[in-house]
């Protein structure tokens, strides 16, 4: 018989490969022997040296060499980090695992996939103790469900209520409900079969009842797996970061009075802005404009705890009354926010512009600033309207105006580029002191707000222009044109408004433009706008170069938002090491990376996008919750085949009317008008038209509304006479009509 030491290393040697009848082949032990050989195994299972899984023997803290992990980060090189799904805490903790991907789509995951691995003998680098090679990307697994916990009377057990309206109701274990009481916010995982076979939930965690903004916001940062807790290791990072005291190899601008204007309540200041008019006689009527940004690539260097949770991140989300910051609060509010009358790290372009609004020249600058004011965009505003406060009055001849003169020359190389000009304002929510809603509005769009855009937007394409004039890997942010399925359909709608766009060439936003002119301040300015926006591409982030249609630029990349955007931190990264400005620039090898950090990124933002809109929907439901029965003014908002999405004139809130309770007809659904169409009456109603509609229900959880239509439709273009809309409409027999997620309202980032 082999010694208890021998049979330790052979099973060392070969971690989850080595069972009883592997161990006695190579030991060559046979017949009665066997016996001992399985009490000897008990034994050393029993005392903690050996485990079973999978009828293989391993050492506790062992891996097998094929098992499933999850990919949790990027090392400093950018490379995939993971640990292993299943592992035993009282192990110690899980060790990091180098990724080694594919070529192919189902080898070639992204940081929080799961995925099924082999371990490789290839080198780890210094923060992994193992590598492995990707067999497969595995499907997302389950996770906990998001609900509201709902107490029966009697010995029933509570259910829980999804959110997802998808789910079914659960039961939930009344042995484990860690203190949740009717009508709390929970999340739960199945864990076994109650009687019957029926699920049967167990508490993971408690949110507490669904009152405000915080309890709401949580539903979204929950279902879509939105990282919001910072790891301690980002967390101590961000505490050991000191603040630029002395000025070293930066130059020195704080005597340039740049300002920062931002919205009222930001806590996070990324840019701040300068203008003068230019002095060279070789440039009459130009002038110069500054733009600096917080050097964010001074504290987050590349591979350290705070770049893999921003990657991971990719951008801040921003709810109606918190920010769940891409960065610790110590970072994005207070070393790197461009605090007013306190020096600061900045990245900063200097642009000169002749007096027809095109750029002659720029050049990227590495300084120490010192912000002369925090103003408003309201406060600039009225500020330049002649109504200026106590704080802007001193900015406003030698700040205020030479920057509004600045602009009025960017605004003549804006209108030259005629990029796509929609107008489609968005909804705001203002909030109680306890987080309730307070009302709904739509905010004025300023010259201040138009001001900052065209600033910014000039500093992304100095900075995609000098790093690929450098040659250096950087990622643009790309928006393709619209596809020839999408034209289509947009040319045929435009045809039943007697309107077309050119049937050949290629389209550029000029011609949507012209489309957009010729209806505005008409009945249907706002269907079309509406229409024109489905059929463009959504913008994103690669590391190839396709321009941007939507602002007619044929290079861009996000430079001016690194506090709250980590595609902006690699393109400061780009800029340091084009320009020779630090140590601090892209880590060797990013440049194989930058496709899959573009997917990543770009997720991350649709991620964000949808939370946030969950988040409003959610909230103007509860909102309207207690106005059922009251009748609104509204718009048709979207067409599908199963109804009309309305949005309502006053707030903006948006609720659904299910074609089932639409008058006494059947209606088809003409996708080419975006109409539904009564098949005997011809009765219309069609996107963009005005409607009168009546709340039949509200579900916050689910973020919807249920609209039934009073006012009727059109018939050959007329509206039909108004009757009473008791004797023709109502809700269904049997109660009130289904909801369904008012998950309509679209919006695009440039």
């Amino acid at each position: 018989m082999p010694s208890r030491e021998d049979i330790l290393a052979f099973v060392a040697d070969n971690p989850g490969r080595a069972g009883k009848r592997e161990i006695a082949r190579h030991f060559g032990i046979i017949g009665g022997a066997r016996i001992h050989l399985k009490k000897m195994l008990k034994d050393l299972s029993e005392e903690g040296f050996l485990e079973k899984r999978n009828k293989k023997m391993i050492r506790p803290g062992d891996m097998p060499p094929v098992f499933v992990a999850s990919l949790v980060a990027r090392d400093r090189d950018g490379e995939l980090l993971g640990v292993p799904v299943d592992w035993d805490a009282e192990a110690g903790d899980p060790p990091k695992i180098l990724i080694l991907t594919g070529k192919t789509k189902a080898t070639q995951p992204g940081v929080g996939d799961r995925a099924l691995i082999r371990l490789s003998e290839a080198e780890t680098g210094e923060e992994a103790t193992h590598a492995a090679r990707v067999i497969k990307v595995l499907e997302k697994r389950q996770g906990a469900i998001l609900g509201i916990l709902r107490k029966r009377d009697g010995d029933r057990p509570p259910y829980l209520e999804p959110i997802d309206r998808k789910q079914r109701e659960l039961d939930v274990d009344p042995g484990d409900l860690k203190e949740a009481d009717d009508g709390d916010l929970v999340s739960v995982q199945v864990t076994r079969s109650g009687r019957y076979g029926h699920p049967l939930a167990a508490i993971v965690e408690r949110f507490g009842a669904m009152k405000s903004e915080k309890a709401i916001s949580e539903i979204a940062l929950q279902s879509h797996n939105i990282p919001h807790v910072f790891p301690a290791s980002v967390e101590a990072q961000a505490e050991a970061a000191v603040p630029v005291e002395k000025l070293g190899k930066r130059e020195d601008w704080r005597k340039i009075p740049l300002i920062t204007i931002d919205p009222p309540d930001a806590k996070d200041h990324d840019d701040a802005v300068f203008a003068e008019p230019d002095e060279d006689p070789q440039n009459k009527g130009g002038h110069i404009a500054y733009v600096a940004i917080a050097d964010v690539a001074y504290y987050v260097t590349p591979g350290s705890p705070m770049d893999r949770e921003a990657s991971l991140r990719g951008n801040s989300v921003y709810f109606p009354d918190r920010v769940i910051p891409m960065l610790p609060e110590r970072i994005s509010n207070q070393l790197c926010s461009l605090r007013e009358k306190e020096d600061k790290p900045a990245l900063a372009v200097r642009m000169v512009f002749d007096k027809s609004g095109r750029k002659i020249s720029h050049t990227f600058h590495r300084v120490l600033m010192r912000s002369a004011a925090k103003l408003s965009y309201i406060q600039a505003q009225k500020a330049m309207d002649g109504v200026a406060d106590e704080k802007a009055e001193p900015l406003v001849e030698g700040v205020l105006k030479p920057l509004w003169a600045a602009y009025e020359v960017l605004k003549r190389g804006r209108q030259d580029r005629e990029p796509l000009d929609l107008d489609l304002p968005e909804r705001k929510i203002k909030l109680k002191e306890d987080g309730t809603v307070d009302h709904v509005y739509v905010p004025d769009r300023l010259d201040a707000h138009k001001l900052i855009e065209e600033f910014m937007i000039q500093a992304n394409v100095s900075a995609a222009e000098t790093l690929e004039k450098q040659k250096t890997a950087l990622l643009y942010r790309v928006h393709d044109a619209s596809t020839p399925e999408k034209l289509e359909a947009l040319k045929d709608f435009l045809g039943t408004l007697n309107m077309k766009l050119p049937s050949s060439g290629g389209l550029r936003p000029s011609a949507f433009n012209t489309i957009l002119s010729r209806v505005k301040d008409t009945p249907h300015a706002h269907l079309v706008n509406e229409v024109v926006l489905r059929s463009q591409a959504q913008a994103e982030y690669a590391p190839q170069n396709i321009g941007h249609f939507g602002l007619n630029l044929r290079r861009y990349a996000h430079f001016t938002s690194p506090i709250r955007r980590y595609a902006d931190l690699l393109v400061h990264r780009g800029l340091i090491s084009a320009l020779g400005l630090g140590k601090d620039g892209l880590p060797d090898g990013i440049e194989s990376k930058l496709d899959v950090i573009g997917a990543e990124i770009s997720a991350a933002e649709r991620r964000a996008m949808l939370a946030e809109r969950d988040t409003i929907d959610r909230l103007i439901a509860l909102w309207m919750s207690d106005q059922i029965g009251a009748t609104f003014q509204g718009r048709v908002a979207g067409v599908v085949k199963s109804g009309l999405f309305v949005r309502l004139q006053d707030t903006g809130a948006d609720g659904f009317v299910p074609a089932s309770t639409i008058g006494l007809d059947y209606y088809r659904y003409d996708e080419g008008s975006h109409a539904l169409i009564g098949d005997k009456t011809g009765e219309t109603y069609q996107l963009g038209d005005q409607v009168e509609v009546r709340l039949v229900d509200a579900a916050p959880f689910a973020g919807s509304l249920t609209f039934e239509l009073i006012s009727h439709g059109r018939i050959g273009g007329k509206q039909i006479r108004k009757a009473d809309p008791k004797a023709r409409r109502g809700p269904p027999k049997g109660g009130r009509t289904k909801t369904s997620p008012a998950k309509h309202r679209r919006r695009r980032s440039s």
